[in-house]
């Protein structure tokens, strides 16, 4: 019980990756400009697109990193009643 408590704690340490993309968008002055352009794109727009594909990457990992894994007993069934 002791190891499921530690593990649940540090898994909590991966939660901090959430601000990553909190503090990029809320930094407005960071992209607030033109240049570079990307296929036409003025920065503002595809520096925000960019971080919304790497939001759902950071989300998936914090995700994987933090799910707890459930113990299969052996009077559990995993395919559900019929």
């Amino acid at each position: 019980m002791a190891h499921d408590a530690d593990a649940n704690k540090a898994s909590k340490h991966w939660l901090w990756l959430l601000l990553l993309p909190w503090i990029a968008m809320i930094w407005v002055p960071s992209y607030n400009k033109v240049e570079p352009q990307l296929f036409d794109f003025p920065f503002f727009y595809w520096y925000q697109l960019l971080w919304v594909l790497i939001s759902a990457i950071i989300t998936a990992l914090v995700y994987f990193k933090t799910k707890t894994r459930s113990r299969s007993t052996p009077g559990s069934s995993q395919g559900g009643a019929r």
